[in-house]
């Protein structure tokens, strides 16, 4: 399978596609000025409880208040504010949790104004972008990625990722990394690090703890609301988290960005950097690899399935309505199996 990321850079956003034998199968956007990205960590303030919707809304400095529900807490909400309230009185004086005392943890179907606060300061990470006339929405399970493993603070868990077949390995990367996490953190082991030496994982481990480690020290005596980390651009932070020695070409149509994207590759993949191109043409990228006329399609009211089949969607103020119409493409005698080949 040929995979490729074709982007396309204006004033005003960035547009990336994945493609997969020149298959549009994802698409992804983000707007230049864009201060609250997926994955930002602030010191926010709640700002109100609303019980009936069982969520607070957090100040976390964007004109409109964040939205936090009690499902996005996370069983560990107990020891995050235990750790936010000491880290800004100095209660406690260093960044790891060797000697920290995990609470226990909040059930999953209590209630918001049981656990928070009005005013009171919390770690949140951005969960979905804000939209329209919608604030943030936020989460309190605090998640650190790099390229092959996530630290997730207040845990003991070790995970690997699934799409690590070959339980072998899947083994020797689990004991690898109890060997190296520190304790109370724990770790989510992504499939960019399957054949990857310890050296390589505890390299990053450190780095992503370092991250912590300056989120602490910014938090002490801090004034809520403060971002305290920034996610990676999306760009980078789709080529750390999908990128992989299947990818056959990485095109951008902007200077700065593909000098942008090749200096990161540097540092997390060289061997990957020859496979970065510049588009020079004066048609546009996403005209020239066929993206823009699959997104048009996407969009469109009808949509072709693989067997021939195609559906029609219609939107009305009252629902939507799915036509399923089998193709005249359908080439089976037999109605049953007909009706079975379009369901599928």
């Amino acid at each position: 399978m040929e995979k490729e990321l074709i982007i396309n850079s204006t004033p005003t956003e960035v547009e990336i596609a994945l493609l997969e034998d020149s298959k549009l199968v994802e698409l992804h956007y983000q707007k230049t000025n864009n201060n609250f990205t997926v994955g930002d960590i602030f010191l926010g303030r709640i700002k109100r409880l609303m019980p009936g919707l069982n969520a607070a809304f957090v100040d976390i400095g964007h004109k409109k208040d964040a939205f936090l529900h009690y499902t996005d807490l996370g069983p560990k909400l107990r020891s995050l504010l235990k750790f936010t309230n000491s880290s800004m009185s100095g209660g406690i004086n260093t960044h790891v949790l060797d000697n920290f005392k995990i609470e226990p943890d909040i059930i999953k179907t209590g209630k918001i104004d049981q656990v928070l606060g009005k005013k009171l300061p919390i770690l949140v990470q951005v969960l979905k972008e804000p939209i329209s006339t919608k604030g943030p929405r936020l989460s309190c399970e605090i998640t650190l990625p790099g390229r092959y493993l996530v630290l997730t603070p207040f845990s003991n868990i070790v995970a690997v990722s699934k799409k690590i077949a070959n339980a072998d390995e899947r083994k020797r990367l689990q004991l690898l990394v109890e060997s190296i996490r520190p304790k109370n953190f724990g770790v989510i082991v992504r499939t960019a690090a399957e054949g990857k030496k310890v050296a390589d994982l505890h390299e990053e481990l450190s780095l992503i703890m370092a991250k912590w480690e300056d989120m602490f020290r910014q938090m002490h005596k801090a004034k809520p609301p403060i971002k305290l980390l920034s996610e990676l651009d999306k760009t980078s932070s789709i080529l750390r988290d999908i990128l992989s020695d299947s990818f056959n070409r990485i095109v951008v149509n902007d200077k700065q960005l593909y000098q942008n994207i090749r200096g990161y590759l540097e540092s997390i993949a060289p061997e990957q950097v020859k496979i970065v191109a510049q588009h020079r043409n004066n048609r546009s990228v996403f005209d020239a690899f066929g993206v823009t006329k699959q997104i048009k399609s996407s969009f469109g009211k009808t949509a072709t399935m693989p067997s021939g089949a195609y559906l029609v969607i219609e939107h009305t103020e009252a629902m939507h309505v799915i036509d399923v119409n089998s193709g005249h493409k359908m080439s089976s005698q037999n109605q049953e199996e007909a009706v079975m080949r379009v369901n599928l």
